[in-house]
């Protein structure tokens, strides 16, 4: 990976650090939070995506249409996967599940559907971040895992994975491939997202309006850098950077929200977590020279 792909994923890392203590703030608001975040997005970056398809090198065609259908529909998938096995399981099961085999799963779909080589200083990377995920997630308490209902949690979190690879893979290989760009891409994906997610708005405005009582800060915040984050990151995929790179390193946002959340929160910090992050950041080591 060359120099500028990676600090794109690192400037993508602090983008999803930042923007996920956001929404964990304002996360009891719930799918009304969701829709106004991503109809925050479409307005905010309406006028970057007009100036680009007004271009003269940009031209529409229908694998590009149906790419950001369905993006939009990936993604909203995997927020409603991730909340209802938060609202079904423990969020100390699905979390880490569904960040570690997110990674996992997207470079095994480089390795197969896109022809990119695993290489052992890549695999072993990969493992590493994985591992540092699983450590940072659950401060090393693999009990966790032994609960009663954690096979519930280990199912949705194994879906919202499944859904995060899928919709990295679909993204990556239509800003490669397509040669779409990643600004139109998420930004029609979020207008779909809007779309499927306004009925259930609408039906009660007064109540979504009240739900985002106090939380209009956060919303802005995650309406501006989730998107941002992830252009960025398809920007380092479309300038050449191996999806199977790619994809586990921007999980150091993981490391970076454990971090902040000490700073920040004050929330407690264990050894096994400090071993997660030493664990992460030797991964992205090894995936950067790989």
């Amino acid at each position: 990976m060359d120099s500028l792909s990676l600090l794109l994923v690192l400037l993508a890392a602090v983008c999803h650090a930042t923007w996920n203590l956001a929404a964990k703030r304002s996360a009891h608001a719930g799918g009304v939070f969701l829709f106004w975040s991503t109809l925050l997005s479409s307005i905010a970056f309406l006028p970057w995506a007009l100036w680009i398809m007004a271009g003269a090198g940009f031209r529409w065609n229908w694998l590009m249409l149906a790419a950001i259908l369905a993006s939009g529909c990936l993604h909203l998938g995997y927020s409603f996967a991730l909340q209802t096995g938060y609202r079904k399981a423990d969020l100390s099961v699905v979390y880490p599940i569904a960040r570690g085999t997110g990674p996992l799963l997207s470079s095994l779909g480089a390795f197969l559907l896109l022809g990119e080589a695993p290489g052992p200083l890549r695999l072993l990377g990969l493992l590493s971040v994985v591992g540092g995920i699983l450590l940072i997630a659950t401060d090393g308490r693999w009990s966790t895992f032994a609960r009663p209902g954690a096979m519930t949690g280990l199912r949705w979190g194994m879906l919202t994975g499944g859904l995060i690879a899928t919709y990295t893979l679909v993204d990556g290989s239509v800003v490669k491939l397509l040669l779409l760009s990643p600004v139109v891409l998420d930004w029609g994906a979020n207008v779909v997202r809007t779309m499927l997610l306004a009925p259930q708005v609408l039906r009660d405005r007064a109540g979504a309006m009240a739900a985002m009582r106090g939380h209009w800060r956060s919303a802005w915040i995650v309406a501006l850098l989730a998107p941002f984050g992830y252009i960025l990151v398809l920007w380092a995929m479309q300038r050449g950077a191996p999806l199977s790179v790619v994809a586990p390193m921007r999980e150091m946002s993981m490391m970076l929200v454990a971090l902040l959340g000490v700073v920040l929160l004050r929330e407690p910090v264990g050894g096994a977590r400090l071993a997660g992050c030493a664990l992460m950041f030797g991964g992205v080591l090894l995936l950067a020279s790989s």
